[in-house]
């Protein structure tokens, strides 16, 4: 039987692309996982996700890994959300690999009527679909899923760290990140190209130093 792993990474944070991966898998090599040390991405360290990710890769019948750009979210949002961002990305996925069963990690505390969204546009009405909250702790095959979806955002996020220079997780609860942006838009005007420009976070950090930028100017005048 081919089962069809799915999680993603990076769907909260202000910063970054978010990964989604489709992680297909014979049923046979399920007790290879569990060997290899296979878990939720986040009960493991960067260091060891590393580690698992090219065995991973050798134990799949075939897997993607798909980024959607924070530019892309952000245009994305103004016409739809991201839960059904996400859920095209997972019926093309499903659609692409035709599995016997699907286990999605679901983003929408109703999995039944999320599993009806996901159904509506899969081409094969005979596969079995299972979306469950935390399904990434529960099934291997989604583990295996949010660990490589985990590498391939981290090594995103890395490059844009090179390139603009460190500014922590990227999520909102970082103080490194917000101070980096912070002063980011202080010198530069608006934000830099992988800011989540739709999310609350940038827009509270925008008004902010709008109204500082007015405080100052009717003080001088």
């Amino acid at each position: 039987m081919k089962i069809l792993g799915i999680d993603e990474s990076g769907r909260g944070p202000v910063c970054g692309c978010m990964t989604i991966c489709g992680y297909l898998v014979d049923s046979d090599n399920i007790p290879e996982l569990k060997n290899i040390g296979v878990k939720d991405s986040k009960l493991l360290t960067a260091k060891k996700r590393e580690e698992l990710a090219p065995k991973l890769k050798k134990l799949a019948d075939d897997y993607v890994v798909l980024k959607i750009s924070a530019e892309e979210i952000d245009k994305l949002r103004s016409e739809s959300n991201l839960n059904l961002i996400e859920i095209g990305r997972m019926q093309h996925i499903i659609n692409m690999f035709n599995p016997d069963k699907v286990l999605i990690d679901s983003p929408e505390v109703n999995t039944k009527k999320f599993s009806a969204k996901i159904m509506s546009q899969v081409r094969n009405k005979k596969i079995h679909l299972v979306a469950e909250n935390f399904a990434d702790k529960n099934y291997l095959e989604v583990s295996a899923a949010s660990v490589l979806a985990k590498v391939e955002r981290d090594a995103e996020i890395k490059k844009l760290h090179k390139k603009y220079g460190f500014f922590g997780s990227g999520y909102s609860t970082d103080e490194i990140t917000i101070r980096f942006l912070k002063d980011w838009v202080k010198k530069n005007k608006e934000f830099p190209p992988f800011v989540r420009k739709s999310w609350f976070t940038a827009k509270w950090i925008k008004q902010e130093l709008e109204q500082t930028t007015i405080g100052k100017f009717s003080v001088r005048k």
